[in-house]
């Protein structure tokens, strides 16, 4: 097929359309995905920046599900203590109880070592997501970011024995005065551990949350980051977009006008 020659002016218009349908492609691309860059074709180095960010923020959130659960977990254990303070409270009222009424001795014995199996209890029962801090076995990691060896940054929770056995609270036989005055003592000493417990762990649980918080804005500001360089503005690629329809309108109207001019040179030979 023999090539069609073209006036100047009007391969100019043809180019200009061309130049046109290209750049709407592109608007209307931007659009509909609302990103300016869809692969590493369109920005390299935002691409592959944009998912080495994502990457981090969902390592990070990953992380955050383990730190919610630690954050439970210490919270099981403070209410156990509660608990458990509570019922080491109402021991050493059964124990005064004894003391001043030593007719009613035996029953106070009976409530006394009822009392002591619930601390025990309580114990065993203060677990969240199988993790129990109220076992002196049990010791808790949270990590705190993705990194590995001396780059680890993460808090170790050393559970601690909080059943009768473990505050040293043995059974009552008698309750007469010598053993009433050794239980009480044995339960002021308890009183202190489950304190001292509960300020360890409300400390660890203050450090915990400040690093939920903390890593929840980092999550945030890493997809924020990684969506500021590839995220379309929208507002603007509609507008351009109206633009480049109106050139194309334009260099149509132009194209028409071009052929009318070469037809007319052509009338002049007929």
């Amino acid at each position: 097929m023999p090539n069609v020659s073209l006036s100047h002016s009007v391969r100019q218009n043809l180019t200009a359309l061309q130049q046109t349908a290209d750049m709407m492609s592109v608007s209307q691309s931007r659009l509909a995905s609302g990103k300016k860059v869809n692969s590493a074709l369109d920005n390299a180095t935002n691409f592959f920046t944009s998912q080495e960010l994502n990457g981090r923020a969902g390592d990070l959130q990953g992380l955050l599900d383990g730190i919610s659960n630690a954050t439970k977990a210490l919270e099981a254990a403070n209410n156990a203590i509660t608990a458990i303070t509570k019922l080491v409270e109402s021991a050493q009222a059964t124990v005064r109880s004894a003391q001043s009424n030593p007719s009613n001795a035996a029953a106070m014995v009976t409530q006394f070592n009822s009392i002591r199996d619930q601390i025990t209890d309580l114990a065993d029962d203060a677990s969240f997501n199988g993790v129990n801090l109220l076992k002196s076995t049990t010791t808790m990691k949270v990590a705190f970011n993705e990194l590995t060896g001396a780059a680890k940054n993460e808090l170790s929770v050393a559970g601690v024995d909080l059943s009768a056995t473990g505050l040293a609270i043995t059974a009552a036989t008698a309750l007469d005065d010598t053993e009433a005055t050794a239980k009480l003592g044995l339960l002021t000493t308890a009183l202190g551990t489950l304190r001292s417990t509960a300020a360890t762990f409300g400390a660890n649980l203050s450090i915990i949350q400040a690093r939920k918080d903390f890593t929840k804005s980092s999550i945030t500001t890493l997809k924020s980051g990684a969506d500021n360089l590839v995220n379309a503005d929208t507002n603007e690629e509609a507008a351009t977009l109206l633009a480049l329809q109106t050139r194309q309108q334009l260099s149509q109207s132009a194209l028409s006008m071009a052929n009318q001019q070469d037809q007319a040179v052509l009338r002049l030979f007929s």
